[in-house]
């Protein structure tokens, strides 16, 4: 028997299944549960102030730092102490209502600087990084600022973001403040503007001014906003009230009824806080449970993900959240080393993963090396939102026994589903945790919401069991991904990315599902370049030569026919597949800093790659299937 199926779970109180589903005349359908929502608490920044007052000396941020890359922990009490000082300086400016935009990544001080800016009513709004660092042209990244006419940006090192220092359009009354080598001399003078030192702001004297300023804040005041991905042009400014915060912190702190005496969330965390999960839920339930909050400078790609692993043998957490390949690459580690399995899943109580749907070969594996570490399997919870929607508006509040599903809706949230007519279900949601609308953009904003005020997700979603919907719903793909073959067929891009992913057996990490209005579905794949060195014996093989090696391209020519042949239709048959030896551009797009490729602009950037997929003959490259 194997022990990763058979061996029982490790026991969470869980929010119990108790849902209501309503058919309405015109065939649409109502999910929410019947269990009450309970209240958040007003605002953010007064999380900090309750853990500041109880705890003051013990931590919440901690991230390496200093040439020895020591661990640098800030304490609830000093970043009260930060927050308020910051906020005076914020003040200080006289500029009501108008952004703080932060082009780098998450630190100590980024953490401390988006609760003052709460604090001083002025949004937050961090940027990914890829922006101002990932690539050449900084058109994008001005477009942004133009858009949010933010009075401060903050950057973490004056040297690592010099371009975009020098090379930015700002409002005329705009500052910068730097935290890390800060521009000096003739190179400040350059600027042309303020430049001002974190170490400066934080030692500004606090009057009550700080105070009356955080009195003021209410249930509708615009705590930040988040960009979306812009997969369909220009990322659009998200609205995020302190409202969508608490109540999203609030929800997710329900699904979980811990015992008393029961030690706050320890979580290391390399999610960006300019998406969503973590910038919003990781960040806020931390926070609000007065937990340690481990920042990870790790990412799961080649060359990064072994910060990750060093990081995890000095935290092991209590809550661990990643995209699918983040725990790929996890579980070859934790498969190949026994010392970091069993400080990873000393404390663990639960893994989350988002922004795909996991191959259910990895959800075993994670499980296999879990039982053999504790001997019991871990909850292993899936959610389903957007930036949108603040964060996840469905969750697995249970121990599934398989990936692919994304729960039931949260206490709060009503979803509104849609019959597509294959089972399936277009997906619409009403919370309070929906933001209000997009940044001087009312168009889009009319145009997300339907005519009864629920926002349209543009995904699909299916029941397991329509007679017993308290079994949950799986995700089932993104119709504006889904595209139709010449045939008139529907070819559903995200289940057949899992599939195929599944099928190449750990040799592939992604692909990109082409053959809008062609005769055949193909691919564009990414080998797992890790997995491919180790089968071959070549630990110092390149990307280019991976992609060529003969017996790559066999292995996949042979999985991909067993996949075929039992496949089905022409919709779910993988005809042809081009290896790609340069990884997605994250600077450009094609991948987000938190792992998810956006398949349509790849498909848009690698127009000439996709049309050799379906040229004939194909060339030598291009591995045909059938």
């Amino acid at each position: 028997m194997d022990m990763s199926t058979s061996a029982p779970f490790r026991d969470l109180s869980f929010l119990p299944r108790d849902v209501a589903l309503t058919e309405r005349a015109d065939g649409s359908l109502l999910l929410a549960s019947r269990i009450p929502m309970h209240a958040g608490e007003p605002h953010l920044p007064g999380m900090l102030w309750r853990h500041a007052q109880a705890q003051p000396d013990a931590s919440w941020l901690v991230q390496r730092r200093g040439p020895d890359r020591a661990w640098q922990r800030l304490t609830y009490g000093a970043a009260r102490a930060q927050a308020d000082a910051v906020t005076q300086a914020l003040l200080g400016l006289d500029r009501p209502g108008r952004c703080v935009a932060v082009l780098s990544g998450n630190s100590l001080e980024h953490g401390v600087l988006q609760l003052a800016a709460q604090q001083a009513r002025m949004p937050h709004v961090p940027i990914t990084p890829a922006y101002a660092l990932m690539t050449q042209d900084l058109s994008k990244l001005q477009s942004l600022i133009d858009l949010l006419a933010p009075a401060v940006v903050f950057v973490q090192d004056g040297t690592a973001f010099e371009r975009p220092l020098r090379g930015l359009r700002l409002p005329a009354d705009a500052c910068w403040v730097v935290a890390d080598a800060p521009p000096a001399g003739p190179a400040r003078l350059a600027l042309q503007r303020p430049v001002h030192t974190w170490a400066e702001w934080a030692a500004t004297p606090v009057t009550p001014a700080v105070a009356a300023s955080a009195a003021a804040i209410t249930a509708d005041t615009v705590a930040k906003y988040l960009f979306t991905s812009g997969s369909t042009g220009l990322p659009k400014a998200v609205t995020i009230t302190q409202r969508m915060l608490t109540t999203s912190v609030a929800m997710h702190r329900q699904l979980v009824a811990d015992p008393p005496g029961t030690p706050p969330t320890v979580l290391l965390d390399w999610m960006p806080w300019s998406h969503v999960a973590s910038g919003n839920i990781m960040f806020g339930l931390v926070l609000s449970e007065g937990g340690e909050h481990w920042i990870d400078e790790g990412k799961p790609v080649p060359g990064l993900f072994a910060h990750t692993l060093r990081n995890l043998r000095d935290v092991s957490p209590t809550a661990y959240g990643s995209v699918p390949l983040g725990y790929t690459m996890l579980a070859e580690a934790l498969e190949a080393d026994a010392a970091l399995a069993e400080a990873f899943f000393r404390r663990l109580a639960r893994m989350t993963h988002a922004g795909a749907r996991m191959p259910d070969s990895i959800f075993d594996r994670m499980q296999a090396v879990a039982v053999r570490s504790t001997g019991h399997r871990l909850p292993f919870t899936s959610a389903f939102g957007s930036t949108e929607t603040s964060a996840a508006v469905t969750v697995t509040h249970w121990c599934a026994e398989s990936a692919g599903l994304i729960g039931l809706p949260h206490p709060g949230v009503t979803l509104k589903l849609i019959p597509l007519g294959d089972g399936r279900h277009e997906v619409r949601v009403h919370s309070p945790v929906v933001t209000p609308g997009y940044l001087q953009q009312p168009a889009a904003t009319a145009a997300a919401f339907d005519d009864e005020g629920f926002f349209v997700m543009g995904d699909a979603l299916q029941f397991v069991d329509l007679q017993r919907p308290e079994e949950g719903l799986a995700f089932s793909g993104r119709v504006t991904e889904e595209f139709k073959l010449q045939s008139g067929v529907f070819v559903r891009v995200g289940a057949l990315r899992v599939d195929a992913i599944e099928a190449a057996q750990g040799l592939l990490t992604d692909v990109v599902v082409a053959g809008a209005d062609q005769a055949f579905v193909a691919l564009l794949a990414w080998p797992n370049l890790a997995a491919c060195r180790l089968h071959a014996g070549t630990p110092d093989a390149t990307a280019s030569e991976i992609v060529q090696a003969p017996w790559l391209r066999a292995a996949l020519h042979a999985a991909l026919a067993r996949h075929n042949a039992a496949a089905g239709g022409s919709s779910r048959r993988v005809h042809r597949l081009l290896l790609l030896a340069e990884p997605p551009d994250m600077g450009a797009g094609e991948i987000t800093d938190k792992g998810y490729v956006n398949q349509r602009l790849v498909l848009q950037r690698r127009a000439a790659l996709v049309a050799r997929l379906f040229t004939d003959p194909p060339g030598a490259d291009v591995i045909d299937i059938d």
